[in-house]
């Protein structure tokens, strides 16, 4: 492989010929080959739109020309359109600050500079004037995350609320046997089981969103501790205003840098509205696969799409994939939730000292949430179909219709009755009409599933 010879204040070292980063990234390169990790793509494109925002308030400034400028926006324009393995090649498990990814960007946008516009940019002293990893990396995490969840993970569960509410509008009228203990209990419909499922999405979007609130707050300005070092006194507010025009959100700057350098309590706080997510996901993809159960020997209840053979040796069974497949990644959103927090009390003064890990695992689950809601909604909620026959069947013999009865000829008798009907297998409203006094026409008005709902 050709190589070629760069430099920084350690000394030389070589590097890929074509290689757009220097010599720090190389040095990160050479020491931190601990896993296949590498930052997602949403997180270099908001560490670019950093980039590019700082040099724009540095140029308001007046502190760079604006062929500076306009080189540095250019390169930033260009990283966010292209791929970017080959360009950013630093393992997740690096410095605790994020130093090297950081100077990884720096040096991907001094040589951009260099090669279309023939214009020698320092990758510290201009690239990375007014900054620090201190605050550009904390920054970043807030920013990549506010992206994803407005843009990706909040439309997704928008969608799925949504799929909930159609299949609820077909289906919801169907009265159903209700189950507690994964026991027979009393009647409830489709609506109003669905019903549950949407509020629990619903209030989750919630949290979120004023989760966002917090995490718009941005530590850039902060520089190296908090105190601005290196930065001029209005250089927040200008970042701010182009940050937001850069990527059409509102961002706000710190009203105390000090706390957004030192800890991450906003990432660990957005980490656990993402596993109460998780959480919910699980429900109800636990719920599917329960309803789908059998067909012959489980609850039967719906029928949830044949997507592909569920045995490589038993012919013809087909599973609850999609159901399987959310489950697995909100248990990975619930071991991301545990990292973040450990990583989150690692703010040993003035710097929290696990920033990689936090950005990467805090990116991952916003991305498996989207995901997982999305396929959630499309692959199993709005196609599967309800069994009315087995629903209706089971609902007739359904022995706590009785609690209805409770009321009319107390619990001790109504139990009496549940327990004939069980040993007979018989339905409730024969057994009852049998063991009370009430007419036939009276407990078909009191024990109507209808009326338990």
């Amino acid at each position: 492989m050709k190589t070629k010879i760069v430099k920084d204040s350690m000394g030389e070292l070589h590097i890929p010929h074509d290689a757009l980063y220097g010599a720090q990234t190389q040095r990160a390169i050479n020491n931190f080959n601990i896993s296949e990790l590498r930052f997602q793509n949403q997180f270099i494109d908001a560490l670019s739109y950093i980039k590019e925002a700082c040099a724009e308030a540095n140029y308001n400034l007046n502190m760079i020309p604006f062929e500076y400028k306009q080189a540095i926006k250019f390169s930033c324009e260009k990283i966010r359109a292209s791929e970017k393995v080959k360009d950013f090649p630093v393992d997740v498990f690096q410095t605790g600050s994020g130093t090297s990814t950081n100077m990884n960007m720096n040096e991907v946008i001094s040589s951009l500079c260099r090669r279309h516009f023939s214009i020698e940019l320092s990758a510290n002293d201009h690239v990375n004037m007014s900054q620090s990893s201190n605050d550009v990396i904390p920054t970043c995490i807030h920013v990549a995350s506010c992206i994803a969840v407005k843009n990706q993970l909040l439309p997704s569960l928008e969608h799925l609320v949504a799929a909930i509410n159609d299949k609820s509008n077909e289906v919801g009228h169907i009265v159903k046997t209700g189950k507690t203990h994964l026991m027979d209990a009393t009647p409830i419909s489709f609506a109003q089981e669905l019903g549950g499922w949407a509020a629990q999405i619903e209030t989750s979007i919630a949290r979120l969103s004023d989760t966002l609130v917090r995490l718009s707050v941005l530590a850039q300005g902060g520089t190296a501790v908090g105190t601005g070092i290196n930065a001029s006194a209005d250089f927040s507010h200008q970042f701010i205003l182009s940050l937001s025009h850069l990527v059409g959100y509102d961002f706000r700057k710190a009203t105390n840098h000090f706390e957004l350098i030192s800890s991450q309590d906003t990432a660990v706080e957005l980490s656990g509205q993402l596993k109460t997510l998780a959480v919910s996901l699980m429900k109800i993809s636990n719920d599917l696969r329960l309803m789908n159960s059998g067909p012959l020997a489980g609850y039967s209840e719906i029928e949830l799409p044949a997507l592909q053979p569920g045995s490589s040796i038993m012919p013809g069974k087909v599973n609850p994939v999609i159901p399987e497949a959310v489950m697995m990644s909100c248990a990975q959103v619930m071991g991301n939730d545990v990292t973040i927090t450990i990583a989150g009390q690692s703010g040993n003064f003035q710097l929290n000292v696990m920033l990689p890990v936090i950005a990467y695992n805090l990116l991952q689950s916003i991305l498996l949430l989207s995901a997982s809601a999305t396929s959630l909604a499309d692959k199993a909620i709005s196609s599967f179909k309800v069994k009315e026959s087995v629903i209706a069947a089971s609902l007739e013999k359904n022995p706590m219709l009785a609690t209805a009865l409770n009321p009319i000829i107390g619990y001790m008798k109504s139990s009496e009755i549940v327990k004939a009907a069980y040993a007979s297998q018989r339905p409730i409203l024969d057994v009852a009409c049998d063991m009370t006094e009430l007419s036939r026409t009276e407990l078909e008005d009191i024990l109507d599933p209808k009326n338990a709902i």
